[in-house]
């Protein structure tokens, strides 16, 4: 059976660990070329050799790298049909807006959202003389709902790449180009370990409010994109793709 992305070409930012690592290793099963996107020098090359993809460091907050990663996917596959624009950190220096400085939120704004604006402008016109192509952009559930536990730039931030992808996908639907926003719940990856390690409080607030009593898997979140990747999704658009355990629907979460 042919894979559902068979010669697709498939650039990923954030592509060495959690999300982005699960979507390479799930889109390299479905038949796509994957090019990686990552400052992850350690693992990139070992990573991109596993799934017989291409390794790029790339810095997400630079445009001369974003431009040179997209530039390496269509001189080296010919094409760009896919970008998961998925880069993205919560530093725990991004808290409440009363104590969050300056410096840390223009931090998470630039890796966050300035980031995928650089990815989809660099991305685009290769989709756009093709006539096709998918972009997914990560958001989050804090995009559609108050959080339990306060990252004020984190949340703005990833707003702002909701309203980015329900733009461009609006804009360029006519195009045969597809931007839809995937918005994870809690998930279990590196970044939120990280965070929760060090406040288990914290870690339980969140958790609380989601119905299903857990939290995500990468993998799971792979899935999704896989799905909005897809000609699956052919009819689907600038939408907010919430994939969150319940979490944005409950009212109250019964223990």
């Amino acid at each position: 059976m042919a894979g559902r992305l068979d010669g697709k070409v498939a650039v990923i930012t954030g592509g060495c660990s959690g999300i982005g690592l699960a979507t390479v290793r799930r889109f390299a099963e479905e038949g796509a070329k994957v090019v990686i996107g990552d400052l992850d020098e350690a693992n990139g090359p070992r990573i991109a050799q596993e799934v017989g993809g291409t390794f790029v460091r790339t810095d997400v907050v630079s445009k001369e790298d974003v431009d040179a990663l997209f530039r390496t996917a269509k001189d080296t596959y010919g094409s760009v049909d896919i970008a998961f624009n998925n880069a993205g950190i919560s530093p725990p220096e991004d808290d409440s807006i009363l104590d969050t400085d300056l410096d840390a939120w223009r931090k998470v704004q630039e890796v966050n959202l300035t980031s995928v604006y650089l990815c989809c402008k660099a991305a685009l016109p290769y989709m756009l003389e093709q006539k096709k192509g998918s972009i997914i952009n990560t958001a989050s559930f804090v995009a559609v709902m108050g959080a339990a536990t306060s990252q004020i730039s984190y949340s703005a931030s990833k707003g702002g790449v909701l309203s980015m992808s329900r733009e461009l996908g609006v804009q360029f639907a006519r195009e045969g180009v597809r931007v839809n926003a995937l918005c994870p719940g809690p998930v279990n990856t590196p970044l939120l370990q990280e965070l929760f390690a060090k406040d288990e409080e914290r870690a339980a607030r969140r958790l609380v409010h989601v119905p299903m009593g857990r939290f995500g898997e990468p993998e799971e979140m792979a899935n999704a994109v896989l799905f909005l990747a897809s000609d699956e999704s052919s009819f689907i658009t600038a939408s907010t793709f919430l994939v969150d355990g319940g979490i944005s629907g409950a009212y109250v979460t019964p223990l």
